[in-house]
Formats: structure tokens, sequence, C-alpha cells
């Protein structure tokens, strides 16, 4: 439908051109024309060069007429290429079409013999109806993506914003397991082991004792029960085989040790009073207990050495482990243990407003951390998840935002080529234009003053009615004219006409006397 209202469209215009101008070929200027339109404008779809390429050859055919080069097909031309450039071919391959199709028209242009305004505008119009649309089609192309990008943009960030909750929700799960297993878990554990002491009192009866062990036993049960409720609502498959909470960090060293990991541990200073937050304690206490995982999976046999370090108002952790017994060194990217590692890390120290810094070592890798002393209104919580392994403090961009500053570049870039372009261009070709206009309008002999000129007067008699200048784009042919021996001849055009063809007038003098006038017929083409 869209491409029956545009052969329509066009058509009318070529209808409309060809009604002024009765002396167009029917066949040639009108019927072909639009055939091969009609056939054009479908297969543009497809083969959009070549569509191109088909309608410029039918703006070529003006140059045959012998009246004006120009025709009304130079709007399907400029059509054409907008919507080229609206399509998918790149710019590497429609600009060598457009050279092809400018040659095309060079060398027609030259086989025909065309003149001087034939080929002006041959250099001219051809070259706009196709660069210019051209590049507001590729802006409008590239205008369109940005728009796209950034819908495409605000669709990501949903779909984050639904990770973060679900991520909340799990972190959620996990806080109420943790809870669980510190406080019913510990709870329940009291229970068992005081019905344990009263079913081995001496004053308890037999009775009794039996209903005791079997209070022991349902709490036992339901310690299991909790383990199992708890194993559920974890995600993290390294908390569940996480440490007690109220282990201390020499109880870790000390079981990693009975491990068989060698380990190095020193602590340096006291924190100042009120002493170390709880929050800070478990932070230092995950660092370690990470580190020393890794190094037990990555470098085994290797000896790892703690430094914890009170100075200041701030805790410094470090932990480096040397290469294992095999030798090798750790990945440059570090290690991960959980399935989580070092991003679990990040995020804990994060929180209670320290830095994390990861990174290899010799031949090892070390981890170390700094935290506040104290989280408390001076030192507020921070979102965490700013730190990388390497210790910076940003994240980079996200892909969504490097495709929309990329989109963005490309459409102010499109804008630009589409209107700085076309502007100098067309300031070129108004200057070239409006050069071209004062040539020919000032060598116009007007059919009145040339009537009244008479053979035989002297030249300074008539000197006030004859133009500023002679018509300069005289062809050949009527330079080779006859005319009277020892003569010098003047030409002058007889209208002012830029793109029709017009009649040419020919003085020739004999030193200042006028010899002969004759009237060259449709040679002023310019």
């Amino acid at each position: 439908m869209r491409d029956t209202a545009l052969w329509l469209a066009l058509a009318g215009v070529a209808l409309v051109w060809f009604v002024g101008h009765p002396e167009s070929s029917v066949a040639l200027e009108l019927v072909l024309p639009l055939a091969v339109l009609a056939v054009a404008i479908p297969a543009r779809r497809r083969w959009p060069v070549a569509a191109v390429f088909a309608v410029n050859a039918l703006c070529a055919i003006g140059l045959a007429h012998p009246v004006t080069p120009a025709n009304a097909y130079v709007v399907a031309l400029a059509v054409s290429a907008y919507l080229l450039g609206t399509g998918p071919t790149t710019t590497r391959s429609a600009l060598p079409a457009f050279g092809g199709c400018l040659a095309l028209d060079l060398a027609l242009c030259a086989v025909l013999g065309g003149g001087a305004v034939w080929w002006y505008y041959t250099l001219t119009a051809f070259p706009l109806a196709l660069l210019v649309p051209w590049l507001f089609g590729r802006y409008w192309q590239a205008q369109l993506a940005f728009v796209r990008g950034g819908w495409q943009r605000a669709q990501l960030l949903e779909r984050q914003q639904r990770l973060v909750a679900e991520q909340a929700r799990l972190r959620e799960r996990t806080r109420i397991a943790a809870d669980m297993h510190d406080s019913l878990g510990h709870e329940l554990s009291l229970i068992a082991l005081r019905a344990g002491a009263l079913e081995l009192s001496p004053t308890v009866t037999g009775r009794d004792r039996a209903d005791l062990g079997e209070l022991r036993a349902a709490v036992a049960d339901a310690v299991g029960h909790l383990r199992d409720t708890v194993g559920v609502l974890r995600d993290d498959e390294g908390d569940r085989a996480a440490a007690p909470t109220d282990e201390s960090v020499e109880e870790l060293v000390d079981r990693a040790r009975d491990s068989g990991v060698t380990v190095d541990l020193r602590r340096d200073g006291t924190p100042a009073p009120p002493g170390l937050s709880p929050l800070v304690d478990r932070a230092v206490y995950r660092v370690v207990r990470e580190s020393l995982t890794n190094a037990a999976k990555h470098a085994p046999g290797g000896a790892v050495r703690v430094r914890i370090t009170h100075e200041g108002g701030r805790t410094d952790v470090a932990v480096a482990n040397s290469a294992g017994n095999a030798g090798k060194s750790l990945p440059p990217s570090g290690p991960v243990s959980g399935g989580h590692g070092l991003t679990g890390l990040r995020e804990r120290v994060g929180v209670v407003g320290g830095t994390l810094r990861a990174a290899p070592r010799g031949t090892g890798f070390e981890v170390a951390a700094t935290m506040p002393d104290r989280v408390g209104r001076d030192r507020p919580l921070r979102e965490s998840g700013a730190v990388t392994d390497s210790g910076a403090e940003s994240e980079p961009a996200s892909e969504s935002v490097r495709q929309l500053t990329t989109a963005r570049r490309r459409a102010r870039l499109r804008f630009a080529a589409a209107f700085v372009v076309p502007g100098g261009f067309g300031l070129i070709t108004l200057g070239s234009a409006a050069y071209a206009a004062f040539q020919l309008a000032t060598c116009v002999l007007r059919p009145a003053d040339y009537a009244q000129l008479q053979v035989g007067r002297d030249r300074a008699e008539f000197a006030n009615v004859l133009p500023a200048r002679q018509f300069p784009y005289v062809s050949d042919s009527v330079k080779a004219r006859p005319r009277p021996a020892g003569t010098t001849c003047a030409y002058y055009r007889s209208s002012g006409s830029l793109l029709d063809q017009v009649d040419v007038y020919r003085l020739c003098y004999s030193g200042s006397r006028l010899v002969s006038k004759d009237v060259v017929p449709g040679s002023g083409r310019g």
C-alpha cells in the first residue's frame, strides 16, 4: 500500500512536469520512467542500491532533452536516496554507489555534448539529490536507534530492579536462617541439655525419667528439623558450614593449624575504647576465614601470614599466602571460593565503611582490608559493592550505559553530517550558481535591441545597447560557422534563462564597423 501511494505521488509530479513541457517525448520521458519506478519502488526493499541506480538513470534521460536538463525524476532520486539512508545499507556501500551514479551522469553528459548549463546541472543537482536526502535518512535512522536504545535501557533497568528485589529477598532469607540458628537453635540446645541433666538426677522417678528422655529426644528432633529448615532458607553453601558466630580469629587459626595449614598470626595494638564494634569484629573474622579457605584451596602446602593491626581508630587486616608446594602462582584475578568468594568479602567490608584490596603478590596472593573500629553516627554504614578486587572505588559503566552512550554519539555525528555537510555543499553550490547566473545574465542582448542594429554602422553608435560582456560558453560548432573574411565576431544570448536552450546572436566586425549579424538557433545552452 505504501509503495503504491509513493508511486502515485511521484507519477503525479512527473505528469505535472510533462504537461509543462509539451516538446518532451511521451514514451521516453513519461511511459518508460513510470514503468521503471513501478519496478524500482518495491524492489528497493531487497536491492536498495540498484533502485537508486535505476532512478538516477531516469534523471540522466533529461540530459538528452533539447531544451532543459532538468526533469521531475530528480524528486524520485531524492526520495530513493532518503530511503536508502533509513535502511540497513552501510556508508561503505552507499558512497561508492553515489560515485558510480555521478560517473554515469558525467559520462552521458560528455557523450551527448551538453553545454555548460548541462554540466553545471549534472555536477550540482544530481549530487545534491543523492547526498543530502541520504544524510537526512542516516540521521533519522540514528535518531530512531537512539530512542530504541533508551527503551531497551529502561527495560534493562526494570529487569535489574527485579533482580535487586530478588537478591534482597534471598538476603532476608539468609538473615532469618542466621537468626533461627543463633537464637532458637541455641535455646533448643539448652533445653535439651537441661532435660538430659534432669534425666540423670537421682531424685527423678522412673516414670519422670522416661518422660524427660522423650522430651530430650523430641528437642533433638526439633533441632534436626530446624537445621533442615535453615538449610532450605540459606542460599549460600558456604554459610551452611560456617563456624559458630562466637568463634574468635585465634580459634579459627587454631582449627586451620589442626587441619595442616601453616599459619602465622600476629596482632599489633589494641582497639581504642570502647573496643571493636561487633560488626567490625565479624568482618575481620570473615576476611581471615575467606583468605585461609582460599589459601588451602588454591595454594595447598603454602604458608599463610595473618597480620591484624589496631591503630588510630581503625583496624587493618592483611592475609598473605605463598605459593603451594608445587610452586604454582595463583591466577591474576585472585581466588574465589564458595561460589561468592571476594564478592562476599567486598559486601561485608563495605557495609562497615571499610575498603578491600585483593591482588597477587609475588608468587602468592594478598587480601588486605582497612576498617574503622566503630560503626556509628560518625561512621555510617555504606551501601557496599563499590570496591573492586584491585581496590578501585567505582564500578565500571554497565553495558546498557555504554550502548546508550554509543547511540547518542552516533546520533550527534549523523546530525552534524545531515546539516553541516549539506550546508557547506549548499553554500558552495549557491555561490557557483550565483556566479553562473551573473555571467549569463550580463551577456543578454534583448531581441528588440538586436532588431535595431544596422549593418554598416560603427560599434560606438550602438555600444550603449550591447551587454556588458559577451557569451563565454559558445560551442566549437557555432564558432566554426562561416563568417565574412577578416572579421571578428561577438556572441550574445537572446534570453536570461539559465536552463533552457536559447538563440545566440552573432555580430561580426571589420575593425569597429558592423559587417554582419545573424542568429544561431538554440545554441545558447550556457
